[in-house]
């Protein structure tokens, strides 16, 4: 089933653009404009291949997908302080042993790379206005790390999303981003029944610096029409990060809390917390972490993060994109070594990372992850190698996975 594109967002940079235009009588000095835009126009390209191995406890097949993403389009320079930019994404497979979410081959682990070909980003940049970006129409956006609301850029097709955003830093050092949102292009692609999710979202990001580290403030409506409303939810938090220099090193730390609940759609009745403390230690070329980030539970609904980038967190095996209603309680430690250069590779660097995964209501223990990964340059292709192996206790089911990229763009 293919959803219908939402044109209110897309057809508002074109509405801009025809304001914008001149009368008659200025006719060449607009044609002078638009040569120049025209010729600081740049093209955007990148292609992508990945090989995805995942061996998953219950199921009958492992998956193996070989797949690939070209990306092209271009970003056209400035006129009447007014870009243009225009993206499309294809992506295929060379070997389909896998469960693309759309492809029906469900004895197979899921590997969330359909078969697409579509419009990723469709959008006009202003700066028109004193200290202030205002993006009109089909965008990518990623909002601190991630956590609440990102691009999902691990995955062949990103998540994009169509409104209006108004970034503005005319409050001296306080930077004010603020979102309205009225179609999420999910991953899953417009053959796929979930692949947009339509409605009314809001998105406040404020941020301000402090002597230790950038202070900031959210509040998410989101407000999701399918699926009965159930990924319907308001979260209001705050964000502290920073780093200071203790000894030979750099200290880094973390902290965040939000609490989240039913909101528009929703006919759910909950309530549930988040929260994240985090420490890291840099020397050199050595860093080591450890962190608690729980993501709290309630008889109706956890707390969940459905715009998230969330292969980012709670291990790369993603056993919890949905948060269980007894909540998620990751205990994590990790270690980055930055190698450098060897030989014909540059950039050289190896992380590992282990989680402890709990519910946060109960104190089941749902099992542990092991993750580890390599990632280096060879010339202007990326190079990365992934593995994660999630050791299931009381939730999910054992599961591997194993990945290979490379990575080329202009």
């Amino acid at each position: 089933m293919s959803a219908k594109p939402n044109f209110r967002a897309l057809i508002a940079p074109v509405v801009l653009l025809s304001v914008a235009l001149p009368c008659a009588s200025e006719a060449d000095q607009t044609t002078s404009r638009w040569e120049t835009a025209l010729a600081d126009t740049k093209p955007i390209f990148n292609a992508r291949l990945r090989y995805e191995g995942v061996e998953q406890e219950g199921l009958p097949e492992d998956a193996s997908a070989l797949t690939y993403r070209f990306r092209a389009g271009f970003e056209t320079g400035k006129i009447f302080d007014t870009a243009l930019l225009v993206e499309f994404d294809h992506i295929d497979d060379l070997i389909d042993d896998f469960n693309s979410t759309i492809n029906g081959k469900t004895g197979y682990p899921v590997v969330a790379d359909p078969n697409a070909t579509e419009l990723n980003r469709f959008q006009l940049t202003n700066t028109s206005l004193p200290d202030t970006i205002i993006t009109l129409g089909r965008q990518r956006i990623g909002l601190d790390d991630a956590r609440f609301v990102g691009n999902v850029g691990w995955r062949q097709n990103e998540q994009t999303f169509d409104g209006a955003r108004v970034q503005n830093s005319s409050l001296g050092e306080l930077k004010v981003d603020f979102t309205y949102i009225a179609q999420i292009n999910r991953i899953f692609g417009d053959d796929s029944a979930v692949g947009r999710w339509d409605g009314d979202s809001y998105l406040l990001n404020l941020s301000h610096p402090t002597p230790i580290g950038t202070l900031t403030g959210f509040a998410y409506q989101i407000d999701v029409d399918n699926a009965g409303g159930v990924f319907s939810s308001q979260t209001v938090g705050a964000r502290l990060a920073g780093k200071q220099a203790i000894g030979t090193g750099k200290l880094g730390y973390t902290v965040s809390y939000a609490t989240q609940s039913d909101y528009g759609s929703s006919s759910l009745d909950y309530s549930a917390d988040y929260y994240l403390v985090e420490g890291t230690y840099s020397v050199e070329a050595v860093t080591l972490g450890a962190g608690i980030e729980v993501l709290g539970g309630d008889d109706a609904r956890g707390f969940q993060t459905p715009l998230a980038t969330l292969h980012k967190f709670q291990g790369w095996a993603d056993k919890f994109l949905t948060t269980p209603t007894t909540g998620v309680e990751d205990i994590y430690a990790k270690a980055a070594y930055q190698v450098g250069d060897i030989g014909p590779f540059s950039g050289v660097a190896l992380t590992a990372v282990y989680h402890d995964f709990s519910a946060d209501v109960g104190g089941a223990d749902y099992g542990s992850e092991l993750d580890l990964a390599a990632s280096a340059k060879w010339d202007k292709i990326g190079i990365t190698l992934k593995y994660a192996d999630y050791s299931a206790d009381d939730f999910a089911t054992n599961t591997s996975k194993f990945w290979i990229q490379f990575d080329f763009a202009l």
